[in-house]
């Protein structure tokens, strides 16, 4: 972690238990992070807090701190099975697996137990781990009513809720879901509340005034101090040029961790499949891969055997991948919010990282809003046609133009389906 991203709050000046302490120790943590500075001494004061806050800033151990804190002072029901006593939802599976392993390792001092409850696999093994008794239950939505459902655990003893990119939650349409159980949690005065988002849209605001206790708004910018870091290039490239350049530049960079990004699902198909074809290993993340699999895809990754994943705007959020040197935007997103998503996965926690977007025939005209979105004109860069390898084309994806906005019409810079 680069020191100009830390604050000057260290931890050990925090009113923290010493089992928290040590845990904040093993993890190597000295400074605070922006976000950590502004919401801990709020949230150790059992106040609620809705802050602005993208993956890669030190959101989740803000509010693990903060749980791990009023449950230490507060002792489980005596004379029952032991339920959830903090409530945790996230949007993705890979979140909800990454926040829970933070929270082994910054709590395995405390004696705290960490259930999770996500979709696609280990339905059986989760239950029981649940039904065990568990102190902090992680999960994501769908799964955690199903359990919640047939009664495998209670809320009516939730102390610390935690909602983690809660604008993420609304576009995948989880926002029936949310209302469902924090309904059933006890009443907001009655417990700890924090709400994290890369946007605190009126949306979000909305749910933070109807499910929380009066809470204290703290803003961070972190968009821009992501993109700040982030050396920054984009190619104007034909349709039938992206593929040849993405093959050479991705030859030309080596063993180097890359992510690309498309714009739909059968996009990150239609490039697996032309990268693979032309000898580079690479691997496409999406919803429709088996649990295990987009575990064990991710763990590859994580370790270098899986020099590039390839992915929609879902897989930017809640992916924690230390040391990504490269981030390809083979499209150009639709919203401006995403851009700075994609590239901030090669700008974790402070570090520097190269972000190469490629301007084609279909996706260009959202380059303005960008650009705007990030104050400062993308710095362009130049390739000759005739120099680009000559590749093995794999099947050709049947269409090329992206949909129109999710209520109909033809805007091109509508959020097409993933």
């Amino acid at each position: 972690m680069s020191d100009n991203h830390l604050s000057e709050l260290r931890f050990d000046s925090l009113a923290l238990d010493p089992r928290v302490q040590t845990g904040i120790r093993d993890a190597g943590f000295e400074f605070c992070t922006p976000i950590q500075a502004k919401t801990l001494p709020i949230a150790l004061q059992r106040q609620d807090v809705a802050g602005q806050a993208q993956t890669g800033t030190g959101k989740t151990a803000a509010f693990l701190l903060a749980t791990f804190e009023c449950l230490l002072k507060s002792a489980a029901p005596a004379g029952e099975r032991k339920q959830p006593r903090a409530f945790m939802l996230a949007p993705t599976r890979e979140l909800a697996v990454q926040i829970a392993n933070d929270a082994e390792l910054l709590g395995k001092h405390t004696g705290l137990v960490v259930g999770l409850a996500y979709g696609g696999t280990d339905y059986e093994k989760q239950r029981l781990h649940i039904e065990s008794g568990i102190d902090i239950l992680i999960g994501t939505p769908g799964r955690v009513i199903d359990y919640y459902k047939q009664g495998i655990f209670k809320l009516d003893h939730v102390q610390v809720a935690v909602l983690d990119e809660a604008d993420r939650m609304f576009d995948l349409g989880f926002i029936k879901d949310i209302r469902y159980l924090l309904r059933r949690l006890p009443p907001p005065d009655q417990r700890l509340n924090m709400l994290f988002s890369a946007t605190l849209s009126h949306r979000v605001m909305e749910l933070a005034y109807e499910h929380m206790n009066e809470p204290e708004l703290i803003r961070i910018e972190p968009d821009k101090v992501t993109v700040d870091r982030v050396r920054q290039a984009i190619f104007y490239t034909a349709n039938e040029d992206k593929l040849p350049l993405l093959v050479g530049l991705i030859r030309e960079m080596g063993a180097a961790r890359t992510m690309v990004f498309v714009n739909m699902k059968r996009d990150a198909e239609f490039v697996q499949a032309g990268l693979e074809a032309n000898g580079l290993h690479a691997a496409a993340i999406s919803g429709d891969v088996p649990q295990k699999k987009r575990l064990r895809m991710l763990m590859d990754f994580q370790e270098g055997k899986l020099p590039v994943l390839i992915g929609t705007d879902v897989a930017s959020r809640g992916l924690h991948v230390p040391d990504v040197q490269y981030v390809i935007n083979y499209d150009l997103p639709n919203e401006a919010e995403d851009y700075v998503h994609r590239i901030g996965r090669t700008a974790r926690a402070g570090a520097a990282g190269d972000a190469i977007s490629f301007g084609c025939e279909t996706y260009s005209m959202v380059l303005p809003e960008i650009e705007d979105y990030i104050g400062h004109k993308i710095p362009q860069a130049t390739y000759n046609p005739d120099d680009l390898p000559q590749i093995v084309k794999p099947k050709r994806r049947p269409r090329s133009k992206p949909q129109g906005r999710r209520g109909g019409g033809g805007n091109p810079r509508g959020r097409p389906r993933r």
